[in-house]
C-alpha cells in the first residue's frame, strides 16, 4: 500500500508541474518575472551546452521574458542584456529596480503626497499593485508609492495585483 500511495502522489505531483507548465505557456510574450536564486546562469543559448556568459547573483531581480525554447527562457534585463536561463531559475514573483535618481516613496499615488522613504537607484523591491501611473511597492520593508517612470519592472498600461 505504501508503494501505491508514492505512486498517487507522484502522479498528482506529475500532473500539477505539467498543468503549471501548460498556463504559463500560454502566457503572451514579452512578461516580467524575477530572478528566483541568489546565482543564476545566462547563457548564449538554450540549453547547458551553450556558454554561460553571465551570472546574476541577485536573487529577486526583475527580468524581462521576451522568448521561450522548450525549459529555456530568454531574458533581458533593465540594462538591455539579453541571454537564456532555465525556467526554474525563474519566480513569477513581481520585483522592481529603481533606476534613474533618487526618488521619494509616497504615502498616496500623488506627487505632493507625504514622502515614507527616499529610494536610491539600484535598490530592489516587490510590486503590489498597479493601476494608472503609479504603483504600490514594498522596499525594504517600506511601503508606499512610486511613479512607473522611477522603476524598470513593469509595462506602461499594465495592470498588475
Amino acid at each position: 500500500m505504501p508503494h501505491l500511495l508514492r505512486c498517487v502522489v507522484l502522479a498528482i505531483f506529475l500532473i500539477l508541474s505539467a498543468t503549471a507548465d501548460a498556463v504559463e505557456e500560454t502566457r503572451p510574450l514579452p512578461y516580467f518575472v524575477s530572478l528566483g536564486s541568489g546565482e543564476v546562469n545566462l547563457r548564449t543559448g538554450p540549453g547547458v551546452r551553450y556558454p554561460i556568459e553571465w551570472v546574476y547573483k541577485r536573487r529577486a531581480l526583475p527580468v524581462e521574458v521576451i522568448a521561450r525554447f522548450d525549459h529555456w527562457r530568454q531574458i533581458r534585463d533593465w540594462q538591455g542584456t539579453e541571454g537564456w536561463v532555465h525556467q526554474s531559475m525563474l519566480s513569477a514573483h513581481r520585483t522592481l529596480i529603481v533606476i534613474g535618481e533618487k526618488h521619494a516613496l509616497r504615502r498616496e499615488p500623488k506627487s505632493d503626497a507625504a514622502t515614507v522613504a527616499e529610494v536610491e537607484p539600484g535598490v530592489l523591491g516587490e510590486i503590489r499593485d498597479c493601476s494608472g501611473d503609479w504603483c504600490q511597492v514594498s522596499i525594504a520593508g517600506r511601503t508606499g508609492w512610486l511613479p512607473r517612470d522611477a522603476f524598470w519592472g513593469t509595462y506602461p498600461a499594465e495592470q498588475v495585483e
